[in-house]
């Protein structure tokens, strides 16, 4: 019995515009409407700046690109595309600062895993590029929000859960509603703190709450445990 760590992937793990602005280039190609590249990131500046009632950056870039007449086709096209130069100079990434030394710290009481809408493309390559490698399993294209529940279903016969995530209802509201702790972070955190168990504008913030709550989950389980035995 050991406590799970669930971690969304963009916006919470891997930072940075560069695979966002890289989609908005994918749908701009592949709609054949150059201006939806600009259009785009102007977009993705006003989620940025709180001015969007875009869900993130993507929801930014697809919505611009649908208002110059993109298609359902020419979206996926896109965004595949972005994934294919993920954690590459045409789409780069960042990791929280100290975040390979945080799972290291984590893994040695708790499973963590990574669950995310992204399909399976260059996701290994985009771990090892931010330290995340302590992460030993993975879930891609898990539609989330529906998707996430089977993995917490899954992880709660085990033990405890925290979902930690950038988009309330996709990375935790179905965790919460299944009994898991949350943690939100990004640019909504406060919008959504009152209903999460921890939040903050970045994870490096969250970092000593997380490993409470995996330290003290993990005293939990074991004397559980050991009162049974």
């Amino acid at each position: 019995m050991r406590p799970t760590v669930i971690f969304d992937f963009d916006g919470t793990l891997a930072l940075g515009d560069g695979p966002i602005e890289a989609y908005a280039r994918g749908v701009a190609e592949a709609a054949r409407v150059p201006e939806i590249a600009d259009a785009g990131l102007e977009a993705l500046a006003r989620f940025a700046a709180g001015e969007s009632e875009a869900i993130d950056g993507y929801d930014a870039v697809r919505a611009a690109a649908v208002a110059l007449g993109a298609d359902d086709e020419a979206l996926s096209a896109g965004y595949l595309a972005s994934r294919r130069v993920l954690a590459t100079d045409d789409a780069p990434i960042s990791a929280p600062a100290g975040l390979a030394d945080l799972l290291a710290r984590l893994s040695e009481h708790a499973e963590l895993v990574l669950v995310t809408n992204s399909p399976d493309i260059r996701i290994d390559e985009a771990l090892e590029a931010l330290g995340a490698t302590a992460i030993t399993r993975k879930v891609c294209s898990a539609r989330k929000p529906a998707g996430l529940a089977a993995v917490v279903e899954d992880a709660l016969a085990t033990g405890p859960v925290l979902s930690v995530g950038d988009i309330y209802v996709n990375d935790l509201e179905p965790a919460a509603a299944r009994g898991a702790a949350t943690a939100l972070v990004g640019s909504t955190w406060k919008k959504w703190a009152a209903v999460v168990t921890m939040a903050a504008a970045t994870l490096p913030e969250l970092y000593a709450r997380i490993e409470a709550w995996v330290a003290g989950e993990s005293t939990g389980v074991a004397t559980s445990r050991g009162s049974q035995e």
